[in-house]
Order: C-alpha cells, then sequence, then structure tokens
C-alpha cells in the first residue's frame, strides 16, 4: 500500500494499492498553507482508505520542480512517516505524475499523444517545464528534457525548438504519483534523485558572520 504525498502546487495525498487501484485522494489547492493542512489530509487519505499507519509499505514522495517553502513541506512529512513505519521512500518527479495522467488518459481514448510539456507557474514570471513523449515498456513517462525554468516571455519560444505541445498543469495528482512509484518499484527504476528540485534558491539565507575588527 503506496501512500502519495505531493506539494509541489497545492497539497494533495493519496493511498494507492501496488496494483494502481486508488483507494483514497484528497487534496487542497491553497499553493501556500501546505504546513497547516498536510498532516490533516494524511490523516484523511488514510481514513478514506480505510487502512491504518501500520498498513503503508511505501511513501511516494513528490519532489518538484516547485517553489522551496512549499515543496519541503511534503518531502519532510513523506520522510517523517517513512521513518516512523520503517517504509522506503520512492521519490517521484512531480511532472512525471502529471505527464502520466496526460498519457494514460490519451491511450484510453485511443489519442497518439505527441511531444509535450508539462509546464507549471514558478512564479516571479516564471514557469517551470519538462518534456515527454510517450509511455516506456512500465508504463512510465519518458522523459526527454528535465524540469527546468523559463521567463514567461520567453516560454513559448523555447518550447517550440523543442518541439514539444505546451500544456499548462494547476495541480499534481498524488494518486498518480503514488502510480507512478508502483510502476518504478516493479520495474527496479529510480526515477528521481533524492534532492529536491526546488530550481531556485530559498530568499531567505544564513547571515553571513561578523568579521571581528
Amino acid at each position: 500500500m503506496i501512500l502519495g504525498i505531493d506539494t509541489s502546487l497545492g497539497t494533495a495525498v493519496a493511498v494507492v494499492e501496488p496494483d494502481g487501484a486508488v483507494r483514497s485522494e484528497v487534496e487542497s489547492p491553497d499553493p501556500r498553507g501546505h504546513a497547516e493542512v498536510i498532516g490533516t489530509l494524511i490523516a484523511q487519505a488514510l481514513a478514506e482508505a480505510s487502512v491504518s499507519p501500520a498498513d503503508i509499505t511505501q511513501v511516494a514522495a513528490g519532489m518538484g520542480p516547485g517553489p522551496f517553502t512549499g515543496l519541503r513541506v511534503g518531502i519532510a512529512a513523506a520522510r517523517a512517516f517513512a521513518l516512523g513505519r520503517a517504509v522506503p521512500v520512492v521519490p517521484v518527479v512531480s511532472h512525471d505524475a502529471i505527464a502520466a495522467t496526460q498519457l494514460i488518459g490519451d491511450a484510453l481514448r485511443g489519442l497518439d499523444t505527441p511531444r509535450f510539456a508539462v509546464v507549471t507557474d514558478a512564479r516571479r514570471r516564471e514557469f517551470a517545464y519538462s518534456v515527454y513523449d510517450d509511455l516506456d515498456a512500465w508504463g512510465l513517462p519518458v522523459r526527454r528534457a528535465d524540469p527546468a525554468l523559463a521567463p514567461r516571455d520567453e516560454l513559448d519560444a523555447i518550447l517550440a525548438a523543442l518541439g514539444a505541445e505546451r500544456r499548462d498543469a494547476g495541480r499534481v495528482s498524488a494518486a498518480m504519483l503514488g502510480v507512478v512509484a508502483a510502476r518504478a518499484t516493479v520495474a527496479g527504476r529510480r526515477i528521481a534523485g533524492d534532492e529536491a528540485l526546488y530550481l531556485r534558491s530559498p530568499d531567505v539565507t544564513a547571515p553571513k558572520q561578523a568579521v571581528a575588527p
């Protein structure tokens, strides 16, 4: 049983079975209130799935891209839950979950998916984007360009040069995050690193130590 947690956009939590069946999915669209709702949403997702923390065998953590403050809340929650249960954390690029939603949806409708870019708002007149074009043999999105930042006014030209259709997204499905994690586990693949994909340094930095006269 997989617990999926993502705070790269809003706050999303889901419980997914290893075969991809979704037991529960809850979310808050607020892009700034992650710390206030994450604990409640985890408890709600477990309750709606009729499972206890002891039933969770791994935690899928959305690693971004996303803003520093919000993203670290979800990653910390995923790691804390996994540590308490002594189960592994499976890191997942949040854009991969969005891409999987689109690719699987197109496949179910019998549509051919062109090369496309998942685009999310990174604030400050910038967008984060990743490029995809297919699902591999394990049903995992094939990422052709890793997450990167682009100024708002330059994004369309960049995507045109990459031959990628723009697809904006305003949410990440924690359920699909769990599905991607499950497929990666079955494939024996590690699809994301342990470091969060902030793409931009945090605003708050440690003060410089004063130099003695």
